[in-house]
């Protein structure tokens, strides 16, 4: 299983806010310091001093946190959708199977193209621009000189790399699945999805820019539109295409997402030269009208240096990111030699156990940023505070997921996929290997939370690739010695093996050089939860089996795990969660108390 979310829909990274910058709005107006430049007063000549920034409030992280979720969730739940559509109309057999592999490419390209490598190069580049355009330096327009020196040299090495893939897809298909029986099927797939390099690079080129502007809504519904795409595709030409369908909606998907957010990045560069459209966004950090960056604009504003920095920190993260989708690849190839059907049971029982994950890692989403600010301010203290809070809550939450998804699994996987071509087998099978993922789901997560801190101090890092090296060489160890006797479970064991080895190497590896985290500490904080979640789990493995009817299953199960892991929970004080529930259990007593007077 992918460590992180995959293309369903967290297409962000970044705090949104309403398009235009609300988000940055709401931080200017409960902070009106936090700006990393001093601003002339009433015309001065003079910088007036700049004042320490202040953290961002509760209300504002949360409010972050929950728009984060919403997009996120959106996605997540068009991506689900997508897979249901795919599962009825084809089930799990060798279609799927043939799909599955062709869908490997905008998997790695989503990771590449939207998500990490782009943000890291582009974001930066267009602040730049932004502050330079803002201050009327002379000469050709700094965002329009930036957009035409990348732009159409992106698109040829785009198109060209798509080319290549079109061309190459039998190899491609040899390398990624040597055991299908007829890969033809599969490479008429991946040519298909091949194209997606080229439409998912000119998303990710708008959707980085769109943010350096301080605009988060465009950016942030691509996933919607690419999932709803897809879904419209298969049902129109299922009848004459197959599933080849589903390949031709990636493809035309991926160009949606392009034309989604072509027009608003076209009103947002082709503003006059040297006009000022307010604050915009800077590395996380809000810039002033003047666009000056810090209180050397001229220095903050170098090329050469930045540019250095951003490469190796870019590398690092690239290969990270790569490292880490490769998972799903080692899954693939080793369940390519598995009978028809197994690369798809891998393929569903994933998209639903990651859930947890996905919407447990908007905290950080959210937080990120906080941490990057107090490391740039030397306070690593309040940094390191931030993290191991984070920790912590991000573990409760996926470990309450963790819970449900064992102990409803045969029901959940029965209610959202069996019917047309998905059978009770499929769904048996499906749901025993969604139990063995679910015991990796706080691995990632924990990787997830703790690479964040790693790289928040913009400095390059190898120690994370090496980790994630060291655990998928685990996974592949594993895999090789558990597919035979357990199939697909032993693939996704081997799974959450790697990641945990994962995960207790960046434990391990935080200190002077990152975050300063009390390692210990955490590790004891972590354990409330796990044996919370444990008793849950068991409790809702009771309640589940009461019912036959699935809906009401999952419901019970649901109601019994939260009853168990709240009460253990508000017993060991896992995460803070007596003082985050205070409020709510005062103002109950209080209810409860005014109407016990009213009675007497």
């Amino acid at each position: 299983m992918s460590s992180r979310p995959t293309a369903t829909g967290d297409a962000a990274g970044h705090t949104p806010g309403v398009d235009g910058g609300p988000a940055v709005e709401d931080l200017r107006a409960e902070h009106p310091t936090d700006v990393h430049a001093a601003i002339l007063a009433g015309g001065s000549p003079t910088p007036a001093p700049t004042p320490r920034p202040s953290t961002p409030s509760n209300r504002f992280l949360a409010r972050a946190t929950l728009l984060s979720a919403a997009l996120s969730m959106a996605g997540a739940l068009l991506g689900l959708g997508r897979d249901q559509v795919l599962a009825h109309l084809f089930g799990a057999g060798a279609d799927t199977d043939a799909f599955l592999v062709a869908w490997t490419v905008p998997e790695m390209a989503s990771t590449l193209l939207i998500e990490d490598g782009m943000a890291f190069v582009l974001v930066p580049a267009f602040s730049v621009a932004l502050a330079r355009r803002a201050r009327g330096i002379g000469g050709p327009d700094p965002v329009h000189a930036l957009v035409a020196a990348t732009l159409p040299r992106l698109c040829l090495v785009l198109a060209g790399t798509a080319a290549v893939l079109v061309a190459g897809a039998p190899l491609l298909v040899s390398v990624l699945a040597p055991g299908l029986p007829d890969p033809s099927l599969a490479v008429s797939c991946t040519r298909l999805t091949a194209t997606c390099v080229l439409s998912f690079g000119l998303a990710g080129y708008c959707g980085a820019a769109l943010r350096a502007h301080g605009s988060y809504v465009a950016p942030g519904a691509i996933y919607i539109a690419y999932n709803a795409t897809i879904i419209a595709t298969m049902l129109v030409l299922t009848g004459h295409w197959g599933v080849r369908s589903a390949a031709l909606g990636v493809a035309l998907g991926g160009c949606f997402m392009a034309a989604l957010q072509a027009p608003f990045l076209w009103r947002r560069i082709a503003g006059r030269p040297g006009r000022s459209r307010g604050p915009e966004v800077y590395g996380g950090a809000v810039a002033p009208a003047d666009g000056r960056v810090g209180a050397d604009a001229d220095r903050q504003a170098a090329p050469v240096p930045t540019q250095t920095l951003a490469l190796g920190l870019v590398c690092a993260v690239l290969l990270f990111a790569l490292c880490r989708q490769s998972q799903v690849l080692i899954e693939r190839y080793f369940a390519s030699g598995l009978p028809a059907g197994a690369i798809s049971h891998l393929n569903y029982a994933q998209k639903v156990a990651q859930l947890p994950m996905s919407l447990a890692l908007m905290v950080c989403v959210v937080t990120f940023p906080v941490v990057a600010r107090a490391i740039a301010e030397g306070d690593t203290r309040r940094a390191g505070d931030r993290v191991e809070r984070d920790l912590v809550l991000t573990a409760c939450l996926v470990l309450f997921g963790a819970a449900v998804v064992v102990a409803c699994a045969p029901q959940i996987v029965q209610l959202l996929f069996q019917r047309g071509a998905f059978t009770a087998q499929d769904t048996a099978t499906t749901a025993a290997v969604m139990r063995v993922y679910a015991a990796g789901l706080l691995g990632h997560t924990l990787v997830g939370a703790l690479v964040m801190s790693y790289f928040s101090a913009g400095r390059t890092t190898w120690y994370p690739l090496g980790a994630m090296v060291t655990g998928a060489l685990a996974t592949v160890a594993l895999s090789a010695w558990a597919v035979q006797p357990w199939g697909a479970r032993g693939i996704a064991g081997a799974n959450a093996a790697g990641i945990t080895v994962t995960a207790l190497l960046l434990l391990h590896g935080l200190g002077p050089r990152t975050v300063p985290v009390r390692v210990r500490r955490v590790v004891a904080a972590l354990a409330r939860p796990v044996c919370a979640a444990v008793c849950a789990t068991g409790a809702g493995l009771v309640g589940a089996g009461l019912f036959a009817s699935p809906a009401v299953s999952v419901a019970a199960g649901c109601v019994c795990v939260a009853a168990v892991f709240l009460l253990l929970a508000w017993i060991f004080d896992a995460a803070g969660v007596r003082s985050l529930l205070a409020p709510v259990t005062h103002s109950v007593h209080r209810s409860v108390t005014r109407k016990l007077r009213h009675g007497r």
